[in-house]
């Protein structure tokens, strides 16, 4: 029998197969979901990958320079060494205190600054778990409902618990470790900010420099801040900037005209009023960061250039001078009569181009009694009214012309005034028969009462009657005067909520009609004095005054001005109402107040030019603080004292220098000491001899030459 082989079966069973089958079909949809991703959507998801942020920051740039009408350089910038951080999007406080604890030893800083907050936060990041140590664990674990609650947060009950006493005795490297972190925090994201740019020395600055790589965000740069070569002198106006950013109360204001948060601006004075030009245009960068915030590509897209130089009308020579004559009559005047000028401790003046409104010299010196030094208060000229006496009259003289109440050359009978109810009113004694002319030239108050019961309608004065008066016309004199600029802001170009404008009061009364005629009811600063006086000199337009003349390109040239951008013409403000021949006779009599044996004769008699004016004082009271034996101000007391004060201008016939001299609370007492004459006349004498040395070529001095060879 024939053997039979039988056919092999399969070793594989049934399922397995099954299995195999989906396990095939599971790769077969997960390469073909694959490719479907990266047919349809690979683009996008590869550009999720490789998305990055581009944010474009403005670097600050110098400010512009300014310069004297001589071309001496006023402001300037000083070139420091600086340290800057700029941060990354998120760093942490973690990042921040290995960053300065590495840049403490490169650098030393100051630490006056650091407080207690600020020590209490690196104690923190410093202890391994500062929270198990001092708080419950009901305390760590607080909710946010219990916090919004009003319950503490756990770091905030741990601060509570850190005693300074026990826990931050640092030494003195820590603190600079804590003042450095402290500046770190400060910086906003891809914005660069200063740690250090005072006192960097060349040692730091190269130390920094050679570990960059180390110091991610940390740069070492260059830097600026204001220098003054003539100090001091102008100070009040040239004004001040922020030192560490943005005004915290004007920040929406500044950020919404595209500042950043850590620029410098302006703060007052000239600084502030061409904030917009001074500032430049910034160096614009932007920063291309990946997803992580990492930084991956920085461009510069616009480069900066410095801010505009102004060039101002001040002659700082002249400048100089004044403030020295502040000084040194102030002293000889209490020097002479210590006991009466005790309270005499400023004064203030003003000379300007009387045809322009060009600012020549503007000065207040104010004396510390505690440290026993001057010290400049030039913006008082034009913040701080005082009564001013009897400068007013030509302008009392041109209201009573032009109103029709007195004519050219008339004249009045100077003695007392008796008013029914009224103290006797009367000049420094009694003058006689005086015209219009020798009213101005002898300062008779009479003539002026009589000029001011008639503006108020009271136009024939009888002894003990009552004064008739229509109180409107208190109103219709003051209009007059503001024709002039009495009482009303002159324009000059500071910040306007520095100008003072005078302090009225509404008690119209026939009496204070009387008193505004004379000066001794409404006050004005030294500024509306002296654009009232070159109204006077230039008959009868009233100009806007000016420090700055002219904004110039900046220019890369060593204290060089660059091209005119723009030019500030003459500004009339308003023609005074007046016809020709009253503003005439008015200069006649301002001529004779100085020339021709008037109030100020004796002072300016042997000039070598021909000037005119008015002088003036008032009384006043002045308000003496009386203390307690600790110190504290019990009540104040007042005591009469004078203020002097001076309007003129020269040459007569043919104006170029205007001045006002304003010296407030001086003693009454018979021979006082002339210290508004006395600085008049070194005002308009420092004004023509600086004039002649220019005309002839003689160097006035070397100050331009020192503020060059020093200008960095």
């Amino acid at each position: 029998m024939a053997s039979k082989h039988k056919k092999k079966k399969s070793h594989l069973p049934f399922r397995l197969n099954v299995l195999f089958f989906a396990i095939f079909l599971l790769f077969a949809g997960l390469i073909l979901q694959l490719g479907v991703v990266q047919i349809l959507f690979g683009a996008d998801a590869q550009e999720e990958i490789d998305k990055t942020t581009n944010q474009t920051t403005k670097i600050p740039v110098p400010r512009g320079k300014m310069f004297d009408r001589y071309g001496n350089v006023v402001v300037d910038n000083k070139p420091l060494y600086s340290i800057t951080y700029t941060p990354s999007q998120s760093p942490t406080q973690e990042q921040h205190l290995e960053l300065a604890q590495k840049l403490a030893g490169m650098i030393k800083m100051d630490t006056g600054d650091v407080t207690i907050r600020d020590k209490k936060d690196y104690w923190i990041l410093t202890q391994d778990d500062p929270y198990s140590n001092r708080l419950t664990e009901d305390e760590q674990e607080r909710t946010e409902d219990e916090k919004n609650a009003g319950e503490p947060s756990p770091y905030e009950i741990l601060l509570e618990r850190i005693d300074p006493e026990e826990d931050l005795t640092f030494k003195e490297k820590e603190l600079e470790v804590i003042a450095i972190k402290r500046e770190l925090d400060k910086a906003y994201s891809l914005t660069p900010h200063v740690i250090k740019n005072e006192d960097v020395t060349q040692q730091e600055y190269a130390t920094v420099a050679e570990h960059l790589s180390e110091l991610p965000g940390i740069n070492a740069t260059t830097d600026w801040k204001r220098k003054y070569p003539y100090e001091q002198t102008f100070t009040d106006y040239l004004g001040s900037i922020t030192t560490d950013g943005l005004p915290k109360d004007e920040l929406e204001y500044y950020m919404s005209r595209n500042y950043s948060r850590n620029d410098r601006v302006g703060t007052s004075g000239i600084e502030e009023e061409y904030e917009s030009l001074l500032k430049g245009q910034k160096k614009q960068i932007q920063y291309t960061t990946d997803r992580n915030g990492n930084l991956v590509e920085e461009t510069v897209v616009q480069e900066g250039q410095r801010g505009k130089d102004l060039v101002l009308s001040l002659d700082i020579q002249l400048q100089k001078l004044m403030d020295e004559s502040l000084q040194k009559h102030i002293k000889a005047a209490k020097s002479e009569f210590p006991t009466e000028n005790q309270y005499l401790n400023e004064a203030m003046a003003v000379a300007m181009d009387p045809d322009t409104g060009e600012i020549l010299a503007i000065s207040g010196q104010t004396w510390d009694k505690e440290d026993k030094e001057f010290y400049d208060s030039g913006i008082r000229a034009v913040s701080a009214p005082v009564a001013p006496g009897s400068v007013v009259k030509g302008a009392t003289l041109l209201a009573g012309y032009d109103y029709g109440v007195i004519d050219l050359g008339q004249s009045f009978y100077d003695s007392p005034i008796k008013l029914k109810g009224t103290p006797v009113k009367s000049s420094y004694q009694n003058l006689g028969n005086v015209t219009d002319i020798e009213a101005l030239k002898k300062s008779s108050n009479v003539y002026m009462y009589h000029v001011g019961m008639r503006m108020g309608g009271d136009e024939s004065y009888q002894p003990n009657e009552k004064l008739t008066f229509y109180p409107d016309r208190f109103q219709v004199f003051r209009n007059y005067y503001s024709q002039f600029g009495l009482g009303v802001k002159t324009g000059v170009d500071i910040p306007s909520n520095t100008e003072g404008s005078g302090q009225k009061s509404d008690n119209f009364m026939g009496g204070n009609i009387m008193d505004l005629a004379i000066g001794q009811y409404d006050t004005y600063t030294t500024m509306q004095l002296a654009q009232y006086v070159s109204t006077i000199a230039n008959d009868g337009y009233r100009v806007q005054p000016r420090i700055v003349s002219e904004v110039r390109e900046p220019t890369t040239e060593r204290n060089q001005i660059g091209p005119v951008v723009n030019s500030y013409n003459t500004n009339v403000l308003n023609k005074v109402s007046m016809e020709q021949r009253y503003i005439e006779q008015v200069q006649k009599g301002f001529r004779e107040v100085f020339t021709e044996g008037g109030t100020a004769h004796y002072y300016f008699r042997d000039a070598e030019y021909e000037a005119a004016g008015k002088t003036g004082t008032a009384q006043a009271n002045y308000w003496k603080p009386i203390r307690d034996s600790e110190g504290d101000v019990l009540r104040y007391e007042p005591k009469e004292i004078e203020n002097l004060t001076l309007v003129g201008y020269a040459p007569y016939n043919n104006p170029e220098v205007a001045f006002a001299v304003v010296v407030p609370n001086t003693g009454i007492v018979n021979g006082q000491y002339q210290v508004n004459k006395k600085i008049g006349r070194d005002i308009l004498d420092g004004y023509f001899e600086l004039k002649e040395k220019r005309s002839s070529g003689d160097e006035v001095s070397q100050e331009k030459e020192v503020a060059e060879s020093t200008s960095d």
